[in-house]
């Protein structure tokens, strides 16, 4: 069942072209990965997804309805919940009580979204950091603090940008086993856009690749790196760890 369409999207800004008449459907229960140079459109096509931009023409359907020109907090209550690129938990607030605001969009008590909060930090092993300001953690625990608060909405699409930019080696490992089984426990459909290809070719059953906002090629992770233009235009030319 396709539980996302995106139906020849396009976004400009003033004369530039971000996002060029891109099409793509995801199934239920499937991860989905967007790569690309920097600069190709990936996070703008994410803002689509969104909410923070409308297309230009177009159109992006969630669940067998248009979604495109609804608010982010109408696609998040829908059933879309995402990440950013720069990690923006709340700086002052417990790792605890980041996690609980997200629990609260959709009007649940507070001790029901506590138990939800600690439920999601445990899988995401931050449980032992809880009490900690969200200041203080490492790099790595704030990114996973970032997955925390998107999964705290109950999703049924989780939109990652970027998750393991700037990790080491085993702290990718550790975050695709994560969303390995997130994905496989709650079949949760997954899109995530990443420069780390080990993680892509690990995750995603297909990939699509963005160059100057169009499409150049789409289809499993094996054939998308022997792809001529894709190793001219991007694997050839990006350092992807």
């Amino acid at each position: 069942m396709t539980l996302l369409a995106v139906d020849a999207v396009t976004k400009r800004f003033r004369g530039l072209v971000a996002v060029d008449s891109v099409s793509f459907d995801v199934a239920a229960g499937e991860i989905f990965a967007v790569i690309g140079p920097n600069g190709a459109g990936k996070t703008t096509l994410f803002n689509l997804m969104a909410g923070v931009h409308t297309p230009d023409s177009g159109r992006i359907v969630f669940q067998g309805d248009r979604i495109d020109g609804l608010r982010p907090d109408e696609i998040a209550r829908r059933g879309i919940g995402r990440t950013f690129q720069i990690v923006r938990p709340f700086p002052n607030m417990t790792v605890l009580d980041n996690v609980i605001v997200g629990g609260l969009m959709h009007g649940a008590a507070v001790e029901t979204a506590r138990d939800a909060a600690r439920a999601i930090l445990a899988r995401l092993e931050l449980d032992d950091q809880h009490a900690k300001l969200a200041a203080e953690l490492t790099l790595p625990d704030r990114k996973r603090l970032e997955v925390a608060r998107a999964l705290a909405t109950a999703p049924r699409l989780l939109l990652l940008d970027e998750v393991m930019a700037g990790l080491r080696p085993t702290e990718v490992d550790r975050i695709v086993a994560i969303l390995r089984a997130i994905n496989r426990e709650s079949g949760m459909t997954i899109i995530l856009i990443e420069h780390v290809m080990r993680a892509v070719i690990a995750l995603a059953a297909r990939v699509l690749v963005l160059h100057h906002g169009a499409v150049i090629a789409s289809g499993a992770p094996e054939a998308i790196v022997r792809h001529p233009e894709v190793m001219r235009s991007y694997l050839g030319t990006e350092a992807l760890g």
